[in-house]
């Protein structure tokens, strides 16, 4: 059998649709835009990429996007200043630390500059919070983008088996945790499990997230699953060997074009969703 695509490109297009409306009745009724600051350190490519595109889409979605440039150098309490300086701000909603830092940038001290009800990326401890007890909150993004996606197909989640192939903090335990609320039983993996192949074989859904090339064979995948490439390497190659993976899965993502828009998606929406509530947060104390 030949997998059917899970199109993040196509669903969030619909989720982008939402947003620009959203920020457009936000601006009308605020006299601004919903305002996203993305702080970059460094000098490395794939960042700046990253951080241009975010911009990009921010400005055709109507968000304002304001880019905070830190040379290579910066010290961790130097990129923290900058955080608190834009959390401080009334008019900023959303903070974006685009990762990853230099290496002697501690990400986490960075991180936990943000102030939660800014924390539109979910990369602090009171988002990771929110994600394992199922509380009010910001997702991390990919891994929201991916239970977005999953229902948009209408993949069960509730009673499936699901491998988690990576453990980071900000992409595999999170979504592992999202898809425990949705009743999932899930496993993490890793590069060093020592049966990989066998904890793959038995997933109704594979998330394969841990950033090396092809990891995940596709003689590996149960006939029927469904799996979920978050990885993406040099030369537009995921985690997962997708030919031979596609020949025996139910569902597949495509790299690119499967979970990179729906991250962005998640991103934008979420910004949104922190400046309407900043509004009414400020209403309420008056």
């Amino acid at each position: 059998m030949a997998a059917h695509l899970l199109d993040g490109t196509a669903v969030s297009r619909t989720i982008f649709g939402e947003v620009a409306e959203r920020a457009a009745n936000f601006t009308a009724r605020q006299g601004r835009p919903p305002c996203l600051a993305t702080v970059l350190i460094g000098d490395d490519p794939a960042s700046h990429a990253y951080v241009r595109m975010k911009q990009r889409r921010a400005g055709q979605l109507g968000l304002e996007s304001r880019r905070v440039q830190l040379p290579a150098g910066t010290t961790t309490e130097e990129a923290v200043a900058a955080v608190r300086a834009l959390s401080q701000d009334d008019e900023v909603d959303g903070i974006l630390v685009q990762h990853p830092a230099p290496a002697q940038v501690d990400e986490i001290a960075v991180f936990e500059a943000i102030a939660p009800d800014q924390d539109v990326d979910g990369v602090t401890m009171a988002s990771f919070a929110a994600m394992g007890l199922s509380a009010n909150g910001f997702h991390s993004c990919t891994p929201e983008g991916i239970v977005r996606l999953l229902d948009a197909y209408d993949v069960p989640i509730a009673g499936q088996r699901v491998c988690v192939v990576g453990r980071s903090a900000i992409l595999g335990k999170p979504v592992g945790l999202l898809l425990l609320a949705r009743d999932a039983t899930v496993t993490f993996c890793h590069s060093r499990t020592t049966d990989l192949a066998a904890q793959v074989a038995e997933a109704d859904i594979v998330v394969a997230a841990v950033g090396r090339p092809e990891l995940i064979r596709g003689e590996w995948i149960k006939p029927g699953a469904v799996v979920v490439d978050a990885g993406y390497n040099p030369g537009n190659v995921g985690d997962v060997e997708f030919s031979a993976a596609a020949q025996r899965a139910s569902y597949i993502t495509p790299v690119p074009g499967g979970v990179g828009p729906m991250t962005i998606a998640v991103l934008m929406g979420q910004t949104v969703i922190a400046a309407e509530n900043r509004v009414r947060e400020t209403a309420g104390r008056s």
